[in-house]
């Protein structure tokens, strides 16, 4: 686990060192990076150095910039894209309420991975986590410049070709995803120097750029112990492993008031001895729905409120399916993921669109 980093520039073609203090036992069976297409593996203790630049003709650190790259650049020359017609897993539809579930178009899926999806509710802004290779270790992963949360917009019924959404300063290394947005606020995972493993983080939309990123405070992540989360209100539903609940993971939600957060409640009627999790909330506030093992395979269930009680959920989607998230028409996004002999070989971000 990835405990801290620094970075440093030291050529003149502004080429990184980078020194990341790691657990020496993932040091010694893992860590592998290829940087700018050259490999320098060093272990000292528990100190991995990552260079790729000369050590003559050292110039002063110059501010450091986000990367201009393209993502599809980046991905695996040997995985072709994947679809519906090849799919020998595709996700089965168990409702009447929506049409068939179909890929959305290029300027989100590719040959990569496409993951945890959330729509804003007017259906015209797509988050999505992206990484070009699912085969490369998330420690690799830091290192490629695309692996992160991107962001596509609709625009005349089309949507265009997905944009970076940076969510740490430049010079600085972090995985983020699971994002959840409500307004101006955005909560996400992330895995980042100066934090030990993955924590919660949220930021604020200012001047039309997510801006004043921050950690989620010790109460969420260490006493209530949050795990990816939907924002509803004042409301943090969440899934956790935390003692009390009835599997591997269930559903959970805490209340803000002001800073303080309420301990948390079991919403024991859409929880079973299964994992429960990656819980999004309807706008109005009357639909859980969220992911559950079924068959072996990630599927989705939808509970309903009825009369302030949770219904017992019900089955929509399954077989690989997962992560869903709604816009106000109702519309149904979900990320679903291609396996080929028990090998995952690529992820999509699929709509199953209301009848």
């Amino acid at each position: 686990m990835i405990k801290a980093i620094k970075f440093h520039n030291c050529t003149t073609r502004n080429k990184l060192k980078v020194l990341i203090q790691i657990q020496p036992k993932v040091a010694a069976k893992r860590m592998r990076v290829f940087l700018n297409s050259a490999l320098v593996f060093g272990l000292l203790g528990s100190l991995i150095t990552i260079s790729n630049c000369d050590k003559e003709n050292p110039v002063e650190n110059p501010l450091p910039t986000y990367p201009d790259v393209d993502r599809k650049d980046k991905l695996p020359d040997d995985i072709s894209k994947r679809g519906p017609d090849t799919d020998q897993h595709p996700p089965i539809l168990h409702s009447t309420e929506f049409e068939e579930p179909v890929p959305l178009s290029s300027g989100i899926n590719t040959a990569g991975a496409e993951d945890s999806p959330f729509i804003l509710p007017d259906g015209n802004t797509l988050y999505f986590f992206f990484t070009p290779d699912v085969r490369v270790p998330a420690e690799q992963q830091f290192f490629d410049e695309v692996t992160g949360v991107w962001v596509s917009y609709k625009v005349n019924n089309e949507w265009e070709e997905a944009e970076r959404v940076w969510l740490q300063d430049p010079g600085k290394l972090a995985l983020d995803g699971a994002v959840a947005v409500q307004g101006n606020e955005i909560w996400f995972a992330s895995a980042r120097e100066g934090f030990t493993a993955v924590n919660m983080f949220t930021a604020e939309w200012v001047n039309n750029k997510w801006m004043n990123w921050k950690y989620s405070g010790d109460r969420l992540m260490k006493e209530i112990q949050i795990g990816e989360v939907h924002i509803h209100g004042d409301s943090l539903y969440f899934h956790s492993a935390r003692t009390g609940g009835l599997g591997s993971f269930d559903i959970w939600v805490t209340n803000r008031n002001g800073d303080l957060w309420s301990d948390p409640i079991n919403i024991e009627a859409v929880n079973s001895n299964e994992m429960d999790g990656w819980p999004f909330i309807s706008s109005d506030g009357n639909e859980l729905w969220f992911t559950r093992m079924n068959q072996g395979t990630p599927a989705i269930f939808r509970s309903l409120k009825n009369g302030g009680s949770w219904s017992a959920p019900e089955l929509i989607l399954s077989q690989f399916a997962g992560e869903p998230t709604l816009d106000n028409a109702a519309n149904l996004y979900f990320v679903h993921h291609f396996y080929e002999n028990g090998v995952m070989i690529e992820a999509d971000i699929y709509a199953a669109y209301k009848k």
